[in-house]
């Protein structure tokens, strides 16, 4: 056995019959969700219930995180859209073109996660615009949550579909 061949074996490239795959994704979106804008959401909470030294580190680490995104959108903004977009036009290509469901497992990983840097974006743009403090800062937060949310909530169920039906018709095959 050649050592590609064990490496393949090992990995497993039939992505969507892979239990690591479902555990990535699951990580995946419980990570994202839990971290918004780079800060745990149970800060945002802390903030909400207790106020005082709570309230002022949300405040800085959303400052912190939120001057971050923003350099990096303003300095190397159209350099990152231009490589997600290439990279996932070939991820769209070797999936559905070639039919190549490493591929296809990615894309359906990368894809969503483009779409929440550029909530994340978005998000940091209107904190920094409204100077948002205080509450409308967690509310603010709490409306980023729930959007991140939702994106993941449909991607975890096209990505079920679309495994399943991987599974259905290739199992069908053999």
């Amino acid at each position: 056995m050649n050592w590609h061949q064990s490496i393949f074996e090992l990995i497993d490239m039939r992505s969507f019959s892979n239990l690591w795959y479902w555990i990535a994704l699951a990580v995946l979106w419980s990570t994202t969700s839990h971290w918004v804008l780079g800060v745990p959401y149970d800060l945002v909470q802390r903030a909400r219930r207790q106020g005082g030294q709570a309230e002022v580190d949300l405040e800085d680490m959303v400052r912190i995180n939120t001057n971050r995104l923003l350099y990096i959108g303003n300095t190397s903004g159209l350099w990152v859209i231009g490589f997600a977009c290439f990279g996932l036009s070939m991820l769209v290509l070797l999936a559905f073109y070639y039919d190549f469901e490493f591929a296809q497992a990615v894309f359906l990983l990368a894809f969503p996660m483009s779409i929440i840097w550029l909530l994340s974006l978005s998000t940091a743009r209107l904190i920094r615009a409204e100077d948002a403090r205080g509450d409308a800062l967690q509310k603010r937060l709490q409306r980023h949550r729930i959007y991140t949310q939702i994106i993941g909530m449909i991607s975890i169920f096209v990505t079920a579909m679309w495994g399943m039906f991987q599974n259905l018709t290739v199992g069908s095959i053999f």
